[in-house]
């Protein structure tokens, strides 16, 4: 943790000091709080793209075993309880406290739950890239939820990019409709509550982590853990626990692609939270998507799928969508950019000087 103190001006008499505190950025484990932002990204990206590229590859490879599908809330639950434990003994090692109100956390595990449960469940009923293309078009409801919920505003570029993006994403899904169609009205309507709680969920970690300067472990515990106490009695009630231990418990391997599973999944929402905290949940959302692309590509290449040109015209405009995002982003920094207002100064007339870096 970074601190800055100013003691005032000893001229004028002011004695006031004014501490601020700067936040601790963690990815894996590592601290990369005193790099520049631009290498807090690049190192953020790097941990999703490796992360959850295998992580997809689990999932996909566990909803493959024969007889499984219907046993994805099962799976979620084993997630839910993983990240608990592994949360639980970070904390304790850390010594973290809740900083976060616990009527906080209650909305925040709902939507945790939301987002990972119907996720999951959705596999029983769609195939592999179809989920995840409707799970990359949750880039305008966040977008969405970041202007209601924290009052943002984005330009023409952004929404741009996340329209051109959708749209590419989503001619996957109507290029796998004409080759191997396998969709449910059930699975759609599942996948697409995960979207409303992922529109909601990053803007709200955003939000409360930074109003809190609360921790990526102890949002994980409390979300999770809450996350895991809702599951366990609906599905207790509901009779599907019992059903899941008795069709895993002859297939014990079925644990160990759970672990595995949930080990990267744990480290990946830690990478995210950190995504979230440093770039914000557009940026977050963007780059999870980019990688979701780079998931159904390999989806192609280690499961056995019908492929059509159509799928590379698709990808050609996620990458346009992500160009205009970091086009965007440029420009932002550019205008910030003491080299922009050197340019500015020089070729801009005396006379308009001063209205035009007002206006700036």
């Amino acid at each position: 943790m970074e601190t800055r103190i100013n003691l005032g001006d000893p001229n004028n008499g002011q004695n006031l000091v004014t501490v601020q505190k700067k936040q601790t950025v963690e990815v894996l484990y590592v601290d990369i709080t005193n790099y520049n932002p631009k290498v807090q990204f690049i190192i953020c990206c790097s941990a999703v793209f490796v992360i959850f590229l295998l992580y997809g590859y689990l999932q996909e490879l566990i909803f493959t075993l024969d007889g499984f599908k219907p046993y994805g809330w099962y799976l979620t639950l084993v997630q839910f309880i993983l990240y608990s434990i592994f949360s639980c003994i970070e904390c304790t090692i850390t010594k973290t406290e809740r900083r976060i109100p616990l009527k906080a956390y209650i909305f925040l595990a709902m939507l945790t739950l939301g987002t990972m449960g119907f996720s999951n469940s959705s596999l029983a009923y769609l195939n592999y890239p179809t989920q995840v293309i409707f799970k990359c078009c949750k880039l305008i409801p966040v977008m969405i939820g970041s202007i209601v919920i924290q009052h943002k505003r984005y330009n023409i570029i952004d929404f741009s990019a996340a329209i051109s993006m959708c749209i590419g994403l989503s001619l996957f899904t109507l290029a796998d409709s004409q080759l191997s169609p396998n969709f449910n009205i059930f699975g759609v309507i599942m996948i697409s509550s995960a979207l409303v709680c992922d529109a909601l969920i990053g803007n709200y970690q955003e939000k409360w982590m930074k109003k809190y300067n609360a921790s990526n472990r102890e949002v994980i515990l409390f979300s999770y853990s809450l996350g895991f106490l809702y599951l366990f009695v609906i599905m207790l009630f509901s009779g599907s626990l019992w059903s899941g231990i008795v069709f895993c418990y002859d297939k014990p391997h079925i644990y160990g692609y759970a672990f595995l599973f949930s080990t990267t999944g744990y480290l990946g929402v830690q990478v995210v939270l950190s995504l979230v905290r440093t770039c914000g949940a557009l940026t977050a959302v963007t780059v999870t998507t980019s990688r979701k692309a780079l998931s159904i590509v390999i989806s192609f290449i280690f499961f056995a799928k019908p492929f059509t040109i159509q799928y590379f015209w698709a990808g050609l405009l996620v990458i346009f969508g992500i160009y205009l995002n970091l086009l965007s982003k440029n420009q932002k920094n550019l205008c910030k950019s003491n080299f922009f207002h050197n340019i500015v100064r020089r070729f801009t007339p005396k006379s308009h000087l001063k209205s035009f870096t007002t206006t700036v």
